[in-house]
């Protein structure tokens, strides 16, 4: 019995000899696989750490690029900013200078459309214009006429002076007269003095002058503007003879 026990101390002692031998040698070749691992992970860290340096240098070369740009950017931005101050009262001028010319434009449409209708009054004024001058120079020679008679005296003259005045007159507005007397006393007057006189518009002024030059009553010097005008020596002879009286 002793000796099977003995047997099997031994045989216990062998196995776990075996077992612990065996188990050194997994134990030195886990070691070594350890080392083997270590060094290699070493050797990858070591590459990360580089990699990651490379990065870190090229992303601090970026970020210095970037802040460069920006601040060129907050430069340009300062740029706009202070052209968008300069452009504002100018745009506000722009925008008063097309507000007055649209209401120019607006108001030059309205005048053109007045034009067109004194246009279509002046060629009727045309047409009868020669009719007038046949009528003035019918007169300045009845005038010739009777003033080479000494004769013709007191009421006799008056009969007949104020039937050529009348005639002379008979197209003309008051307006038109006031004109024509103004003229007379004053001597020779441009459109704006005349307006002053009878209160017109300059334009209406202006028409008005015209008309009565190309209708025959006035003379007109055109070496400047604005041009002056001055009665006919005719008219002002009319204009100064009496009206005949009420019978």
């Amino acid at each position: 019995m002793i000796d099977l026990l003995l047997v099997l101390v031994i045989i216990m002692l062998a196995v776990t000899t075996v077992a612990a031998i065996e188990y050194y040698k997994q134990l030195r070749k886990a070691k070594k696989e350890y080392e083997k691992a270590k060094n290699t992970v070493e050797d990858v860290v070591l590459s990360f750490n580089r990699e990651l340096k490379r990065e870190a240098e090229r992303i601090e070369g970026m970020t210095y690029k970037v802040e460069g740009t920006a601040s060129k950017a907050d430069m340009g931005l300062r740029k706009i900013e202070n052209i968008e101050k300069r452009i504002e009262p100018l745009e506000s001028q722009l925008t008063v200078q097309l507000d007055t010319i649209k209401a120019v434009s607006e108001s030059n449409a309205q005048t053109l459309d007045k034009v067109a209708g004194v246009d279509t009054k002046m060629r009727g004024i045309e047409a009868s214009q020669e009719t007038i001058k046949t009528k003035i120079t019918g007169l300045e020679e009845q005038l010739q006429k009777f003033s080479t008679i000494p004769e013709i005296k007191g009421e006799q003259s008056l009969s007949v002076m104020p039937i050529k005045r009348d005639k002379a007159m008979a197209a003309l507005t008051d307006t038109e007269i006031a004109v024509l007397e103004f003229l007379s006393a004053e001597g020779p007057k441009t459109a704006p003095e005349i307006k002053e006189k009878v209160k017109l518009s300059r334009e209406h002024t202006a028409r008005l002058m015209k008309k009565l030059y190309e209708e025959g009553y006035l003379e007109r010097e055109t070496g400047k503007l604005p041009f002056k005008y001055s009665i006919k020596k005719e008219m002002e002879k009319l204009l100064k003879k009496p009206d005949p009286p009420m019978t």
